[in-house]
């Protein structure tokens, strides 16, 4: 004890926990506040790359997944012209001149529905090489100075398979109409001769294209441009300057990604070099690449560093006022419930043991606290005991309430039967009324396999159907993959005995109980169905009422068997009941299946 007594701890160096709180919180505050400052100052640039980086990653695949959507309804609209079948009849005579006449005047105004309503499509037409066309509104003309075979990627479609994408280009094959364009064709297959003798293309304004690279700005000397798979500029804010030779760009370091990513372009001088981002579109091979200036975007990096020491500052003063109110506050409640231990040790609270270091008011609150918790850990092991054996006892006593009226019946049936002779049926309800008695007294266990409390009703059932003569029939449908399930026994016989006493017995015809069981997810369902002469709702509603029971107005034994299973599996089981008067009522067990207590 004197080895513990001289231990050296924290505490030790001052006389109240007041003192060392405070000290302890200023020396975490200080060493805290001195590296967020080092983190703060040398990652601020990596900081603002990483959004920016994100940011624009973001921004491009937007860009990207815009320009994809319209390659997809450009392709859509070109799969559902080629294969509604009156182009290819018209192009190749494969109908008569009157149909030619009606398939013409459909196919045009198709497209011309197409061009008006799409502000992004600037042609659509169906060209063969022999010249003969539809395009648009069917008003405009082939270019005569232009040789279709010596387009490229008209030819390409006729010669190919699948659809050509082009990068931007000025629309020359169509007379009077040379507009920036990016174009989609596909070859147009002769049923008769299964080649391509016709081509379909349709036309991307190249506006949309401008459009959406300029409203998607990064920052104000940031910009977006466009390049196909082979390196081909589709879309540059400075494209003239690119064609004049006036500035360059990283094509070749953008080619390099075969899928999204990022590179920083270094500068020279002053020149804090670019951040490049890339986005490639699997569908058309394209790569929007985003280009932002680095010294724009640390710009504020110096402002940022003065606000980060200035943070700093404000929060150690802040942060030292709250560690003085805090070890204050703190430091008070334990005073207090020192004076207050005496009334604890008395079992008046409930806490667990706390180890305690000397010098300190800590030392006295915490010997006082042990002594109180190892009390009421006594208590507690006493009363969970005390319920627990409460709770098995509640269990034995409801078990042992289920309505015994049933065999002074049956033992009267049975001297009945006899004086009468029936020597066969007294044998048949005697031995029935012996499997009873033998799984009823002999079983101890709380809990059964479910097979054994349905042969425990099917003998019930079967002494009653003898008692009543034609009066009574029972089916019993239980699935084999239940049968071997534990439940709580004694919860079929109350309710078919329910069944029998107030739904069967009052019925003026034959009446029939079925017993059904089945499971259902993680669940067991067992249902007691009659046909007798059913409950109104007031019944209905009173059925689990304990005091109408012994008046005989409710179900035998159903607040019985509804507590006793309330009781072992939890307020979320039990019984229902679905009842229509004069049709009958049907009984419903709900309890967990693979259950254990």
């Amino acid at each position: 004890m004197a080895g513990n007594r001289n231990r050296f701890t924290v505490l030790s160096l001052f006389k109240s926990v007041r003192a060392t709180m405070l000290c302890l919180f200023a020396l975490l505050i200080v060493v805290t506040m001195l590296i967020f400052l080092l983190i703060s100052v040398d990652y601020t640039k990596k900081t603002v790359l990483e959004n920016s980086t994100d940011y624009t990653s973001r921004l491009v695949r937007q860009v990207n997944r815009d320009i994809d959507s319209y390659i997809d309804y450009m392709e859509n609209i070109s799969s559902m012209i080629i294969q509604g079948g009156d182009v290819q009849k018209y192009l190749f005579r494969d109908m008569p001149k009157l149909d030619e006449q009606e398939a013409y005047s459909r196919i045009v105004t198709q497209f011309n529905t197409v061009v008006e309503t799409r502000q992004d499509i600037s042609n659509i037409a169906v060209v063969t090489p022999r010249r003969d066309y539809i395009i648009n509104d069917g008003t405009d003309t082939l270019n005569e100075n232009v040789d279709l075979q010596e387009v490229e990627w008209y030819k390409e479609a006729l010669e190919g398979e699948g659809r050509i994408l082009t990068s931007s280009h000025v629309q020359h094959v169509i007379r009077n109409n040379y507009k920036w364009v990016v174009t989609l064709s596909k070859g147009i297959k002769n049923p008769k001769t299964g080649e391509n003798e016709a081509v379909f293309f349709i036309d991307l304004n190249y506006k949309l294209l401008k459009d959406l690279c300029e409203n998607n700005s990064l920052a104000t000397n940031s910009y977006v441009f466009i390049m196909d798979g082979s390196g081909k500029i589709i879309y540059h804010p400075k494209q003239q300057l690119l064609y004049n030779g006036l500035t360059r760009e990283r094509t070749e370091e953008v080619l390099g990604f075969d899928h999204d990513g990022y590179f920083i372009a270094e500068g020279s001088g002053t020149d804090d070099g670019k951040l490049y981002t890339v986005s490639v579109s699997e569908k058309t091979g394209w790569r929007v690449v985003g280009v932002a200036d680095i010294s724009e975007l640390m710009k504020n990096k110096k402002e940022t560093e003065s606000l980060y020491m200035l943070t700093a500052a404000i929060l150690l003063c802040v942060a030292m006022l709250l560690a003085i109110f805090f070890a204050t506050a703190i430091t008070r409640p334990i005073k207090e419930l020192k004076e207050s231990m005496e009334e604890v040790e008395k079992g008046n609270f409930e806490n667990t043991d706390v180890t305690v270091g000397p010098g300190s008011e800590i030392d006295s609150l915490g010997n006082s606290f042990n002594l109180m918790t190892a009390r009421i850990r006594q208590l507690m092991v006493q009363n969970t005991y005390e319920q627990e054996e409460k709770r098995k006892s509640e269990l034995k006593a409801l078990r042992s309430q289920i309505n015994p009226h049933f065999l002074y019946n049956t033992l009267d049936s049975i001297i009945w039967m006899a004086e009468g002779g029936k020597n066969k049926e007294v044998v048949r309800m005697t031995s029935a009324l012996a499997r009873l008695l033998r799984q009823s007294i002999s079983n101890d266990n709380e809990r059964i396999p479910l097979q054994k409390e349905v042969d425990y009703a099917g003998s019930y059932l079967t002494i009653q159907k003898m008692r009543y003569k034609d009066k009574l029939e029972y089916e019993i449908e239980v699935d084999e993959d239940i049968k071997k399930e534990e439940i709580i026994n004694l919860i079929l016989q109350p309710l078919v005995e329910n069944a029998i006493y107030h739904g069967i017995k009052y019925k003026g015809s034959k009446g029939l109980i079925k017993i059904v069981g089945y499971g259902e997810d993680d669940k067991i369902i067992l249902k007691v169905i009659d046909n007798g002469i059913g409950m109104d709702e007031a019944a209905l509603k009173g059925i689990f009422d304990k005091s109408r029971e012994s008046e005989g107005k409710n179900g035998v034994g159903v607040h019985n068997v509804q507590t006793r299973i309330c009781l072992y599996y939890g307020a979320e089981y039990g019984l229902c009941f679905e009842s229509v008067l004069g049709q009958g009522t049907t009984a419903t067990i709900t309890i967990p299946r693979n259950f254990r207590e």
